[in-house]
């Protein structure tokens, strides 16, 4: 926390003046206010533990000084604000190893379900895109905060095919570039755009390698944050990739292991300054989903906080009016 009229700072000098005033009349006060001589009789009569109660009085009326003192010099704070024109696109594989039901109830159901919980989470005026890709990719939804035409996407979306995550993150940049459009890029080299990539296998399809596509979103200042659904275990029976990519090897009776593969998308998300996420079950990547909702598009700002210190001394203020009523009408 920085201020803007530091030089004020030393007003907070006020607060050990006022504690030591109030600590000095309360000297004052103490020899006429003995009136007993049997000081033993004086003690049960007033406990310690009332004496300490009316000393909330003065501690709140301390740190009401000290917060006016602070808003007096003007504090300012790096603040979480959500970011302007900001756009996120969700980048979803839909490869026919989306069937797989180790994730339940299909790793497909529980991507969409969890990107409707992404949506509720985001500022309203965030534009969020829908980008689902198998052995190419498809923009099902463009940019828009409209949510009811991004559930409707989301509720399109069908397996098939390969998985081709390089074209997809090459498509998605171009999406996030032109909705964003001509904004200058942060002190962090970033635009108010970032891609989420879910996938649940290796690249099978494609022109662009999966770091290929990184280095366009690197290059555009756009972070991509990936999450890696499935378990090591999820198996699909003969046939039910059509004419897509092949799984990863054969599993027991005849049928495919499909496994995710973690290590390339966490070569992307380090390559574009994003954050990866493993999710081996639905309540897990309903988590991840809401713990990006929540900060994925907002953005850190420098602004002054001084409201937040005067409001905190008129609470603090009242709170220690209202104590020293009670304590008996005034301070110690």
């Amino acid at each position: 926390m920085t201020f803007g009229s530091p030089y004020l700072l030393p007003l907070l000098l006020l607060v050990p003046a006022v504690a030591f005033l109030a600590w000095w009349l309360e000297r004052r006060r103490a020899p006429y206010a003995v009136a007993f001589t049997n000081l033993d009789l004086l003690t049960a009569v007033v406990p310690n533990r009332r004496r300490l109660r009316t000393l909330v009085p003065l501690v709140l009326f301390l740190l009401a000084i000290a917060a006016a003192s602070a808003a007096i010099a003007r504090p300012e704070a790096n603040v979480s604000t959500p970011a302007d024109r900001a756009t996120v696109v969700l980048l979803v594989d839909v490869s026919g190893s989306m069937r797989a039901s180790d994730v339940k109830p299909t790793r497909l159901l529980a991507a969409a379900h969890a990107m409707s919980l992404f949506a509720s989470k985001l500022p309203p005026k965030v534009r969020v895109g829908l980008i689902s890709f198998s052995s190419g990719p498809n923009v099902l939804v463009p940019p828009s905060t409209d949510r009811a035409l991004l559930q409707e996407g989301i509720d399109l979306l069908e397996p098939e095919g390969g998985t081709a995550i390089g074209d997809g993150l090459g498509v998605a940049v171009q999406v996030v570039r032109s909705a964003v459009g001509d904004v200058k890029k942060n002190r962090q080299g970033k635009i108010p755009g970032a891609i989420i990539l879910l996938s649940d296998g290796a690249q099978t399809r494609g022109t662009l390698s999966p770091l290929q596509g990184a280095d366009l979103a690197k290059r555009a200042g756009i972070r991509v944050f990936t999450v890696a659904l499935g378990t090591n275990h999820g198996t699909l029976g003969p046939g039910v990739f059509g004419g897509g990519g092949l799984p990863n090897f054969f599993g027991g009776s005849g049928r495919f292991v499909v496994r995710p593969d973690p290590v390339t998308l966490a070569a992307i998300a380090r390559d574009t300054d994003g954050l990866t996420f493993r999710a081996r079950s639905a309540e897990k990547v309903d988590g991840i989903y809401k713990q990006l909702g929540a900060s994925i598009a907002r953005h850190s700002v420098h602004r002054e906080v001084t409201s937040w210190f005067a409001g905190t001394a008129a609470l603090l203020l009242l709170g220690s009016l209202g104590a020293a009523k009670a304590m008996g009408g005034r301070l110690p």
